[in-house]
């Protein structure tokens, strides 16, 4: 019998922290001891990225911010996916993230090193503490990594990097006490700002039949399937109510229509939450940058009853929060959909709380959490 053979298929690529063995050998280069000035030299280590990503967003969001108040940002990708080998990195990042003056690498040839590095992602640690010539580093932590994972290396490699001496800059109070109470450092916050500009009451015409879920599949802490049980219930109930998902590249196979919008451009993204009666976000980690936006431009929000987003946004505050369960979320979309009141105290009170929520605001915090570094 002739022996079956493997059909020819390009080999798997296996993502691994490239720096990590090189770190376990030789240990974290020597801080320089310099003293920070007025303006900092920040070096900002990214992960691989792609269009859509609210994370690389929220580092182009306060790179920009930084910028304006008077520091040099430069950012440097460490690529352990091989993801933009042949690829013009300087050039996607302005175009899926907006234009920075920082000039943007693709690995590390021409470092020259910087008042501070900054790493924000696990997988980028190992790497911000090998780079020569830096004063402080600090961890720009804007979700708890360990919980993107199963039983698994990756996460136990995420959850050794909050204890390996970079000073994490949480992007909440909340997420910034798990860290301190989870591994017994100190950290500081920010509140996540909103482009007020971009995300703002519009003068459309809201629809009250459209409901408009965040439907980031490749995300996991997203809850995607959930949300879409919730919905599949309510269409069940309310057959002549119109459901919009965003946020996912491809269509996803559901047993109800359904209006695909795909990942869109801020400006549209600011339209379409200006047209709905009720956006559907679920955080199961540290809240995205999602609701907040939808929020600045009046509309009214369901999320998860975790404790995240009670410490966020308030038990009883302007986000509509049910258990994570698709009842309890589809009873909490309905009720918005029945009550005009509550719907419009919630659209008041959203809009209010997320006033103040600037990304001016929120880069002076991240510099305070730089500072509190060289301590």
């Amino acid at each position: 019998m002739p022996l079956l053979r493997r059909r020819d298929r390009p080999p798997l690529r296996l993502a691994r922290p490239a720096a990590l063995v090189q770190f376990l050998r030789d240990g974290a280069a020597p801080l320089s001891g310099a003293a920070p000035g007025a303006s900092l030299r920040v070096a900002v280590v990214v992960p691989q990225f792609r269009r859509g990503s609210g994370g690389h967003k929220t580092i182009a969001d306060l790179v920009r911010g930084l910028e304006a108040r008077g520091h040099a940002l430069s950012l440097w990708v460490e690529d352990e996916e091989g993801r933009h080998e042949g690829e013009e990195v300087d050039g996607l990042w302005h175009a899926f993230f907006g234009r920075v003056d920082a000039p943007v690498r693709l690995g590390f040839d021409g470092w020259d090193g910087a008042d501070i590095v900054l790493a924000t992602g696990w997988q980028t640690v190992h790497r911000a503490l090998l780079l020569q010539g830096v004063a402080a580093r600090a961890y720009l932590v804007q979700d708890h990594e360990p919980e993107f994972y199963g039983t698994s290396a990756q996460r136990l490699w995420a959850e050794q990097t909050y204890a390996l001496g970079l000073h994490p800059i949480c992007a909440s109070p909340w997420l910034a006490g798990l860290v301190r109470e989870g591994y017994g450092v100190e950290a500081s916050a920010f509140d996540l700002g909103v482009d007020h500009e971009t995300y703002t009451a519009l003068p459309t015409h809201r629809r009250d039949d459209l409901v408009l879920f965040y439907a980031r599949a490749v995300t996991a802490r997203r809850a995607v399937p959930l949300g879409l049980l919730a919905l599949e219930e309510l269409k069940r109930r309310r057959p002549k109510i119109e459901v919009a998902l965003f946020g996912e590249a491809r269509p996803i196979a559901l047993p109800f229509r359904y209006l695909d919008l795909g990942v869109m451009s801020p400006d549209k993204l600011a339209h379409a939450y200006a047209s709905a009666a009720v956006g559907l976000c679920l955080s199961m980690t540290n809240p995205s940058l999602v609701p907040t936006e939808m929020m600045a431009c009046g509309l009214p929000v369901v999320d998860l009853d975790v404790s995240s987003m009670r410490a966020t946004f308030g038990a009883d505050g302007p986000v509509e929060l049910a258990a994570p369960d698709p009842l309890a979320l589809c009873d909490a979309i309905e009720r918005l959909l029945d009550d005009l009141v509550l719907r419009a105290e919630r659209s008041r009170a959203g809009a209010e709380l997320v006033a103040t929520r600037t990304w001016a605001r929120a880069a002076e915090q991240v510099e305070a959490g730089l500072r509190a570094a060289f301590a």
